[in-house]
């Protein structure tokens, strides 16, 4: 390929890694409850490094360096969706989001069925930021 080619895409890539990480960063300090901000985090971040690390595949030109940049991003994809699923899990038992912004709560059966497990003599309507 033709060198300007190539730095035309590597320079497309970097700005839409770019856009992706700003839209992160606006949706961390935009969004209003801990769920929000955590999509907000993971979602954009995984599409701009894939971005990022095409554009450095393409800049160095080696066909070596595609085995270490596949196993970053695999490492990402592998790691992202369990570190905002332990955020949430652990937002959601500490109070850490607005209840009134979901559509639908069905893991609060499952958590109130949990806790009554723990403390059979507790009300099993009364909540545990009540007592």
């Amino acid at each position: 390929m033709n060198d300007t080619v190539i730095d035309v895409l590597t320079a497309i890539c970097l700005l839409g890694g770019a856009l992706m990480s700003v839209a992160a960063g606006v949706g961390l300090l935009r969004f209003p409850d801990l769920l929000a901000r955590m999509h907000a985090a993971t979602k954009p971040q995984v599409l701009g490094l894939l971005l990022f690390l095409l554009a450095i595949g393409l800049q160095m030109r080696s066909w070596v360096l595609v085995p270490v940049l596949m196993v970053c991003w695999i490492f990402m994809l592998l790691t992202v969706p369990v570190s905002a699923h332990m955020v949430g899990r652990a937002g959601y038992r500490t109070k850490h989001m607005r209840r009134d912004l979901l559509s639908m709560d069905e893991l609060d059966e499952v958590v109130e069925k949990a806790a009554n497990k723990r403390a059979p003599d507790r009300n099993p309507t009364e909540r545990p930021d009540e007592t």
